[in-house]
């Protein structure tokens, strides 16, 4: 079908104000029809969406009608002024055309990325206007910022001797630094029956502050750090207390310390949506003095958890029993992770961290992640906290429910892996620089403005292969032994490529929109295929000195100039394989 009708939703001659609005907001929709007789009618279908429903489950759909409008195109323009809900959530959108006896539909793209849209002679899919609070505000410091994640197994032993702290019954200890880590598993069930563990703690991150600070950064990302018995701390043993392999609460609050006099703040991973069974909270291995939820229906801590029956069957985090999920409305939980006043987040608030990033955020209830904030917020208004969100966070949908985060009450920031995934696309070929233009235009029309500069743009994490080792084109891990994958190296033409395409990639990640977050080593030259390999030590006297100086200009660019941080975003061509933007600040600086 020929493009007789169009709307642009990311140009504001048909949309004003662009992108997302504030609750009661007044926006200007228009579509030009470019057809050889008039319309006999043209209207715009609008809805909000219910809180929790899936697309396209609103409240009473409404029509409007649109209006002729002259000196804005040779062609005919409709206009209709909307007033926007009062109640924050999505309001969705698309326009239906009488002509000669025929309906027609205009709405969005068949990738719902927004822009120009489709013609359609059945219903097509809407366009999304994100409503959130007037005062919705993210804090100026984190903007400002630039994160560094640290595994703290594999950053840095601090310990003058190189004797790892406390190591765990039947743990692996590797004897070299540069070992390669390994997941050592039951033949027949596949799970994991010995952790290894490289001895890297809190008082090596405490001693390697002075490196983060050089290098640039400012906000220090941990992966966990309470006691458990793998060495990535997601099976939770014990909120309140840090893993012994790591120190101890005192060294935590040291470091805490220390990095605030750096300007450096500290963030700390929450994970909220379940915990180990081998805990103080389930103890279905019996290594703790109370009793567990796994052992008694008596237990204090047996309504966290959902039992089919107790004690083997209960529910667990994606079937792994090692990590029993819990029940977070439950009243006596939320009292424990942030409610009462001995709580798990205002304790660790009180200890000098800056914010939290919540594990698996998509499946903790919208309640739950609102809660948590209030308290943080009032305990410090200038708090953090971030959710690991792997989608478009404005529109995010999982079990069946749609995610409120960007509406002024629930989420500071997002880590941006659709970011991610665009800048590696792009150097790798994959998509050409339209296509990646129009993702991120698309956050940026979808995400508040202070959401849009708040986002944690990563290029790795912990839970992806390493950026090199994807960008040097190695063979797909799925296609190797786990022999192959552990001693795979980049060629030295594929390293060369893979330094060249970093250095590119860390240009966009430095001057856009957003805080940028390194993965430790990354800065480095680290490789790796994914988990357990993305999670190598760091390599302390063999950095890639090409790739870290590369970083500390590109960081100390940003932190120097305002208009990286915070300037005005202005595309100006998206072609094949060229892509530039603009950042200007006042007076067009």
């Amino acid at each position: 079908m020929t493009d007789w009708m169009l709307h642009h939703s990311q140009q504001e001659l048909y949309r004003s104000p662009f992108g997302a609005a504030a609750c009661g907001e007044e926006v200007t929709l228009r579509l030009k029809v470019n057809s050889q007789v008039t319309p006999e009618k043209v209207v715009v279908r609008y809805w909000q969406e219910i809180l929790g429903a899936h697309e396209g489950q609103g409240g009473s759909q409404q029509e409007a009608i649109m209006e002729p409008v002259t000196g804005l195109s040779k062609h005919r323009m409709y206009q209709v002024k909307l007033r926007l809900p009062r109640t924050t959530g999505l309001v969705w959108y698309l326009f239906k055309v009488e002509l000669s006896g025929k309906t027609f539909f205009y709405g969005n793209n068949q990738k719902g990325l927004g822009g120009v849209g489709q013609i359609a002679t059945s219903l097509p899919p809407a366009y999304q206007i994100t409503v959130h609070d007037p005062k919705l505000t993210t804090p100026s410091w984190f903007k400002d910022g630039v994160i560094y994640q640290i595994f703290v197994d594999r950053f840095f032993n601090g310990c003058e001797d190189g004797r790892v702290l406390h190591p765990k019954p039947n743990s692996l200890l590797h004897a070299h630094w540069d070992s390669i880590p390994i997941y050592i598993r039951d033949i027949r069930h596949g799970e994991v029956i010995r952790w290894d563990f490289f001895g890297g703690n809190l008082l090596g991150v405490l001693k390697k502050l002075s490196y983060l600070k050089e290098l640039g950064v400012s906000i220090l990302y941990l992966n966990p750090i309470f006691e458990a018995p793998s060495n990535h701390k997601y099976d939770t043993a014990d909120y309140f207390k840090i893993d012994p392999m790591f120190g101890d609460n005192e060294i935590f609050h040291s470091l805490c310390q220390v990095a605030q006099e750096l300007g450096i703040a500290v963030i700390l991973d929450g994970v909220f949506s379940h915990t180990g069974s081998d805990s103080i909270y389930f103890n279905k291995e019996g290594n703790y003095p109370q009793l567990g939820a796994y052992q008694s229906t008596e237990s204090p801590y047996y309504s966290w958890y959902r039992f089919s029956q107790h004690p083997e069957h209960y529910e667990s985090w994606w079937g792994i029993d090692t990590l029993p999920n819990v029940n977070e409305l439950n009243s006596s939980y939320q009292n424990f992770i942030y409610q009462g006043e001995n709580s798990v987040v205002k304790y660790w608030m009180g200890q000098g961290t800056k914010g939290w990033r919540l594990d698996v955020v998509d499946e903790l209830p919208g309640a739950f992640v609102k809660g948590i904030r209030q308290v943080m917020k009032k305990a410090d208004p200038d708090s953090i906290l971030i959710g690991e969100v792997w989608e478009d966070a404005s529109n995010k949908e999982s079990y069946g429910e749609r995610r409120q985060y960007l509406l002024g009450y629930e989420l500071d920031s997002v880590m941006n892996y659709p970011f991610r995934k665009s800048l590696l696309d792009f150097a790798l070929g994959v998509q050409d620089a339209a296509e990646v233009h129009q993702v991120l235009m698309s956050l940026y029309e979808n995400y508040p403005l202070h959401h849009f500069y708040s986002a944690m743009n990563l290029i790795g994490s912990h839970d992806v292969p390493r950026t090199l080792t994807l960008l040097g084109e190695a063979p797909d891990g799925d296609t190797l032994t786990v022999k192959e994958m552990s001693t795979f190296k980049l060629s030295q033409e594929q390293r060369r490529l893979a330094v060249t395409r970093l250095k590119l990639l860390t240009l966009w990640q430095m001057t856009f929109p957003g805080v940028p977050s390194i993965y430790y080593g990354d800065e480095a030259g680290t490789e790796g295929h994914g988990d357990p390999l993305c999670r190598k030590p760091f390599p302390w006297g063999q950095e890639d000195q090409e790739l870290l100086n590369w970083h500390k200009l590109l960081i100390g660019l940003r932190n120097k100039l305002a208009v990286l941080r915070t300037g005005q975003w202005i595309p100006l061509v998206a072609e094949g394989d060229v892509y530039g933007y603009l950042r200007c600040i006042e007076n067009g600086h």
